[in-house]
């Protein structure tokens, strides 16, 4: 095989509700000045038309907004069957951008030096500031987001995936439409043996921000968490995982309708049908506790 033929391939998946056309354009640019063979881009309009995009920039628009997790998979589905046309894919927001140039070369080095990793999680940073948010390091130990390390989900807006992982696990749980889909598709790969890194020195411009701010934030968080515990979680441990964050929920002491949207959340987790149950093996328990994070927290 020949050194290009061996290159790994790279495409790009960046979902846009059409209302930021400048910082989209500032993120494609961050694209295409990629170092090493160019990054194939797919902007998907979720339930809204793409503003003007670069010459070679595919588009897909979608009559209805499917949620992140939807929005995402059809831009998966566009590199072919679980993107099988590429060996990479990187997920983008649209008001994000690659601060370096070497983002991904860097995920071609990685995934090629180790072929036991599936995901990559980026380092995401304020552009004024280069501060990384707290919940933006996904891993329990967060004090130093300099620190890369092998970790146990990772984040949405900002990750590269081996496309061989959506072949072997599938896609991301369309259901879901906002709120915990990484964890659900990161535990999935961890069953499945593959590992998630989350990588310093690739850095996501973003600014900072509240999750909070979306509307449907509380009662989505709550009703996934549900749904993610359901699904994939053996029994004896559904009611511990989720009795926990019951508890940190409370001890965060959210305003009267913030909790009420919570635990109107919560039982809609219940009463609403998860999707296809598949509890992780024992042993992928006792992985997530050795990198730190058991599937109780």
């Amino acid at each position: 095989m020949s050194a290009v033929e061996s290159t790994p391939k790279v495409g790009a998946v960046v979902i846009t509700m059409g209302n930021r056309p400048d910082e989209l354009r500032a993120l494609l640019d961050s694209v295409a000045k990629q170092d090493g063979d160019p990054v194939e881009v797919v902007v998907v309009g979720n339930g809204s038309p793409v503003p003007d995009v670069p010459e070679g920039v595919r588009t897909v628009e979608l009559p209805e907004n499917l949620g992140i997790p939807g929005g995402r998979n059809v831009g998966i589905e566009a590199f072919g069957p679980s993107g099988r046309d590429v060996d990479i894919l990187l997920f983008l927001d649209d008001d994000g951008l690659l601060a370096q140039h070497d983002t991904a070369e860097l995920c071609r080095r990685a995934f090629a030096a180790d072929p036991g990793l599936g995901i990559i999680s980026f380092r995401i940073a304020d552009p004024d500031t280069g501060e990384t948010q707290r919940r933006h390091v996904p891993r329990l130990r967060a004090a130093d987001p300099m620190r890369s390390s092998r970790v146990t989900t990772f984040l949405g807006g900002a990750n590269a995936v081996r496309t061989r992982v959506f072949a072997e696990v599938g896609g991301l749980p369309d259901e879901f439409f906002y709120a915990h889909e990484e964890t659900d598709l990161a535990w999935r790969a961890l069953d499945a043996g593959w590992m998630i890194d989350y990588r310093s020195d690739m850095v996501l411009y973003h600014p900072t921000t509240a999750p909070s701010r979306h509307a449907v934030y509380h009662r989505m968080v709550a009703r996934n968490r549900v749904w993610l515990a359901r699904r994939n979680l053996p029994a004896p441990l559904i009611p511990v995982y989720l009795g926990v964050w019951l508890l940190l929920t409370l001890v965060r002491r959210p305003s009267r309708p913030a909790l009420s949207a919570w635990f109107g959340g919560f039982r809609e987790g219940w009463s609403t049908s998860c999707g296809v149950r598949r509890p992780m093996k024992w042993r992928t328990v006792w992985r997530l506790t050795r990198l730190g994070r058991p599937p109780v927290i």
